[in-house]
């Protein structure tokens, strides 16, 4: 098996469909990644992650160097084995849970000193301690380290910041270079930065391209700027990144933001909501998505969505909402594991509905059904 390929079955207008082939497994595109942040995938076994449709997970290098440690969870084989997933993991540099979750904070070029918000333990986070718990995690995506920055902010912000991640993705990539033993089972994903601005967008795009990743991320969106700003940048960010690498948009998102930015052109997507939802009884549906601790579902015999293929929806072990409204009010821990199935599977029935339409050449009919049916509650 090739470290790192990339095809391009199929393309429809922007969109593209294809295969991302590593030693670990074939990861069908567009793909959505469920998250597995402390290393489970809320609610879910691996084999109800594997068997919903999903062909990668993503882990998140801030939360195991916290607990239970990325030196641990190499000493007990990697983190495939440690929590059961043979097949790829991507794990995020956790530059935005540095950012977003710690406290005390202080950046510089070195990296980002922060007190861990479990026990207030101090820390320092550089490009290479990232890339080295990536390595300790047995990663098979490795992100690069970078600076985020909440939206909106003032121009100059941003082109620090971005101008900051560029040289931090420089130390990235020669940090993950310098361990081959890894670097030569595993890929290295670069990370756009420049906010809403397409000149500064260009000109991290024009630096990652000269440093030379495996596939390229569109980051710093999805922190607060809308749908409308999103895809607006969404509009070009794409075409400045290579055609022939994989473009994972990071962090997002809601079904109706896959569908707009797969019709722009991403390939890749992680987000939390379909789990952190399922835990709060919410499910997303063709017909947008339900409060299942509404009322109008206690007494409703009809499954979430009569459309989903997932166990929970179809097949003999389906069950109707007035079930599901009883185990979400009542607490149960089922309520959340069965909610979360649902979603899990809707996402990834979704993500093949859409690889189906641009094979067959009629995603712009795909979109427009089901954005049409998504907003009509």
């Amino acid at each position: 098996m090739p470290r790192f390929a990339f095809h391009i079955a199929a393309t429809d207008g922007a969109a593209r469909t294809g295969t991302i082939t590593m030693a670990r497994g074939t990861i069908r595109t567009p793909a959505f990644m469920p998250v597995g942040t402390a290393a489970t995938v809320k609610g879910l076994r691996p084999a109800e992650v594997r068997a919903a449709g999903a062909d990668i997970i993503l882990g998140n290098t801030y939360h195991l160097m916290l607990r239970p440690g990325a030196e641990r969870i190499a000493r007990l084989g990697g983190l495939h084995a440690f929590m059961g997933w043979d097949r790829p993991i991507l794990t995020d540099s956790g530059g935005y849970q540095v950012m977003s979750l710690s406290a005390l904070t202080k950046r510089s070029e070195d990296g980002v000193a922060f007190a861990s918000h479990l026990d207030g333990t101090r820390h320092m986070m550089s490009p290479e301690r990232s890339i080295e718990i990536q390595r300790l995690l047995g990663s098979d995506i490795v992100m690069a380290f970078d600076e985020l920055v909440a939206l909106p902010a003032p121009r100059d912000v941003v082109e620090a910041a971005m101008a900051r991640s560029m040289r931090w993705a420089a130390r990235s990539r020669a940090a993950f270079d310098s361990a081959p033993d890894h670097a030569t089972r595993a890929a290295l994903f670069g990370i756009q930065q420049g906010g809403l601005d397409e000149r500064l967008r260009a000109e991290s795009a024009g630096a990652l391209q000269a440093i030379g990743f495996d596939g390229y991320a569109i980051g710093g969106l999805a922190v607060g700027e809308g749908q409308p700003a999103m895809f607006g940048v969404l509009d070009y960010a794409t075409a400045q990144l290579p055609e022939a690498a994989p473009r994972y948009l990071m962090g997002v998102g809601k079904p109706d933001d896959i569908v707009g930015a797969v019709l722009r052109g991403v390939d890749m997507f992680d987000c939390v909501l379909p789990t952190r939802s399922g835990r709060n009884g919410q499910a997303f549906t063709h017909d947008g998505p339900i409060n299942l601790r509404n009322a109008r579902h206690a007494e409703d015999l009809a499954p979430l969505d009569a459309d989903c293929p997932c166990p929970v929806c179809t097949g003999p072990a389906a069950v109707s909402r007035a079930y599901l409204h009883h185990l979400v009010k009542s607490g149960e821990m089922l309520g959340a594991m069965l909610m979360t199935e649902h979603n899990i599977g809707f996402y990834q029935a979704l993500m093949a509905g859409l690889r189906a339409a641009i094979a067959e050449r009629s995603l712009a009919r795909f979109a427009a059904d089901f954005l049409a049916r998504y907003a009509a509650r």
